[in-house]
């Protein structure tokens, strides 16, 4: 048996689906390659949905999802560059004898390893998959802008491995050597691989579920949990004025995280609206799990990083942290909570994404973007 090309694919899965009114696309075929069709009407606020849409998907307006195209105008806003950050002092603190202790090491370098590749996942998994199931063109717009900060995430991490000399092999493999770093990584491809199949499309309860579990698991779980051991850990060497230069991009980064992290919680709950038929009791338990089981993963990322207390901090108060987290990630997408009385322990860490004053945390450099200090973030 030959296998199928990708038009093929589509003709296939064209031929399989009712015809749709004259100048739609079918829902198999709506990914904003069709061909023109002259005479064709214009599109209305109504035609638009965030998945299974049949209007031209080349037509950005008018807008729907407002609040799409306007957390696509605040990212623009928040724009920096990893280069623009100074990092002379981390570097000298890195290449001192005494300068940091081995522990503080191991949470550079194994933080490093992770993020460099959790962000290459997630920019594929938006490439290779999400991308192409979205049928909106205001949320479009929103994934592309956050397509490239992925890619400036993954530059940050190089800029930061670079400047210090640390082994770009040893860092950027880390996942397939380091058990608690391959854990997460592993975990969170399961949640794309179908996606990124050429023969799946969405349209029947099943799949627009799996499409649901996938945004699901990368947002809520992967960008809005599993990061989260990382950030306070560096950021809280950047309040000792340690490693300010990295603590300062891993700020930036966590703003634009945090970005995402509304974004696709909006994106989850307008899907809901639109087909509460997903949203079944079954569908629900299995979301839940799948958070909790996110929390443990973390925590054992938290043990594995962090084996004696330091900076603070220790593993136990990362478990609070998470469920915390977790309970919050929960109501949002409007889940009972799971962990009745779980506290923060790292207030603090809100200050990390408050723009409203005139330089940044940890005062290295001026922040120069105009609309920066409107901007208003939710852990």
């Amino acid at each position: 048996m030959s296998m199928l090309s990708w038009d093929d694919v589509i003709e296939q899965k064209a031929a399989e689906t009712p015809e749709p009114p004259r100048g739609q696309p079918s829902v198999a075929q709506a990914q904003g390659l069709e061909t023109v069709q002259i005479g064709a009407a214009r599109i209305q606020v109504d035609d638009k949905q965030i998945i299974n849409c049949r209007a031209d998907l080349n037509q950005l307006v008018p807008f729907k999802y407002k609040w799409a195209w306007d957390k696509y105008i605040t990212a623009c806003a928040n724009h920096w560059m990893p280069n623009e950050i100074n990092m002379t002092a981390d570097v000298a603190l890195w290449k001192s004898i005494d300068g940091l202790t081995d522990d503080e090491r191991m949470i550079i370098k194994r933080n490093l390893g992770f993020f460099a590749t959790a962000d290459s996942l997630v920019a594929n998994n938006l490439v290779l998959a999400v991308y192409r199931h979205i049928t909106n063109p205001e949320c479009r717009q929103y994934l592309l802008r956050q397509a490239f900060e992925e890619a400036l995430h993954t530059h940050s991490y190089q800029h930061i491995i670079q400047s210090l000399g640390l082994d770009e092999a040893e860092v950027f493999n880390m996942y397939r050597e380091i058990p608690s770093v391959a854990t997460k990584a592993t975990w969170a491809l399961q949640y794309t691989q179908s996606l990124s199949d050429p023969t799946f499309q969405t349209g029947t309860r099943k799949d627009d579920q799996r499409l649901l579990r996938d945004l699901i698991a990368f947002y809520v779980v992967f960008e809005g949990i599993f990061f989260y051991v990382g950030f306070t850990q560096i950021l809280s060497m950047g309040r000792r004025n340690k490693m300010t230069g990295t603590a300062e991009q891993l700020q930036y980064i966590l703003r634009d995280e945090s970005m995402h992290l509304n974004f696709g919680i909006d994106v989850i709950n307008q899907i809901k609206f639109e087909n509460p038929h997903l949203w079944t009791p079954e569908f629900q338990q299995e979301t839940i799990a799948m958070i909790r089981e996110g929390v443990d993963l973390e925590y054992q990322y938290a043990v594995d990083t962090m084996p004696r207390g330091i900076l603070g901090m220790n593993a136990g108060m990362f478990r609070d942290y998470l469920q915390f987290i977790a309970n919050r990630r929960l109501a949002q997408i409007g889940l009972n909570e799971q962990y009745p009385g779980a506290t923060n322990p790292f207030p603090w860490m809100s200050e990390m994404m408050d723009l409203k004053k005139e330089k940044n945390f940890f005062e290295t450099r001026v922040i120069e973007y105009q609309t920066g200090g409107a901007l208003n973030w939710d852990e």
